[in-house]
């Protein structure tokens, strides 16, 4: 069997009594960094033999791992910190795992974007995740874009080398007015929680250089939907015909303008 473990993402209490279990039981851990998995396996007194599968090698490694699957090896697949697959490498062999007919066991345990969502203040009842932003300013505010309408909580991971460059793009795409949450550090003893518009987020940032230190979880609130009969058909037409041409906040200063509509009224609406 393949058993997907997840492992904890700062605090490493954060691991269940089963995952412990596993990682004692199974012939052959493959881990994203054996390096750091090993300070994981020591804390808790682990000796199971480690091989490394990260994102240059899976395509390699994968046919040595299944072939030893084949032979009836028990093997558990881990990444540096959080659920398997989630952001991290394993797609390629739990695919090829699957296609062959052996078993693959997923355990439930630590995920960042979850963690951070739950606490976040944000609506947790609808979300998407879309991983890491794109490294490049122009892609990222290019993905941005497409999220102007996204009525969903949208959860992102972002770099600490980036993330005042990211929420510089969220402000000049969705508005110095989105709400969002930015979370670092999550279960570690330096865990911080940012709640704000995208405008204040950007100003925490840059007041001192700590607030830009540990990974990120960025989480973006959805449009909010207004009912037709808060804000007028006519005025909504003419706010979505300038949202696909500028960004959606001097959409909202041009609408506002010609209608003579409250521009808090215009802020976060979606079109219906």
């Amino acid at each position: 069997m393949l058993y997907l473990i997840a492992t904890p993402i700062g605090n490493l209490e954060d691991i269940t009594l089963r995952a412990l279990r596993l990682l004692r039981e199974v012939d052959l851990i493959a881990a994203e960094d054996t390096r750091h998995s090993k300070i994981l396996l020591q804390h808790y007194d682990i000796n199971t033999p480690l091989i490394s599968l990260h994102s240059f090698n899976e395509t390699q490694r994968t046919p040595q791992l299944l072939a030893r699957l084949k032979q009836g090896e028990n093997i558990a697949l881990i990444t540096d910190a959080g659920t398997p697959l989630i952001s991290d490498p394993g797609y390629g062999l739990v695919k090829a795992v699957r296609i062959v007919g052996i078993q693959v066991i997923p355990l439930p345990g630590a995920c960042a974007a979850i963690t951070a969502l739950c606490a976040s203040g944000l609506p947790t009842d609808r979300f998407v995740f879309e991983g890491f932003f794109p490294a490049k300013s122009s892609e990222r505010k290019k993905h941005l874009a497409s999220l102007q309408h996204e009525t969903r909580t949208s959860i992102f991971y972002e770099a600490p080398h980036r993330i005042v460059e990211c929420v510089e793009n969220i402000v000049s795409v969705l508005g110095a007015d989105r709400e969002i949450v930015l979370a670092k550090e999550l279960t570690k003893t330096f865990e911080t929680f940012f709640c704000g518009t995208a405008g204040e987020a950007l100003q925490w940032l840059e007041v001192d250089v700590n607030h830009t230190r540990g990974e990120f979880v960025v989480l973006i609130s959805g449009m909010v939907e207004l009912k037709k009969s808060e804000i007028s058909e006519n005025t909504l037409h003419i706010l979505k015909i300038l949202s696909e041409e500028l960004p959606h906040s001097q959409a909202v200063e041009l609408t506002a303008r010609i209608t003579g509509e409250k521009k808090n009224a215009l802020k976060k609406s979606c079109f219906l």
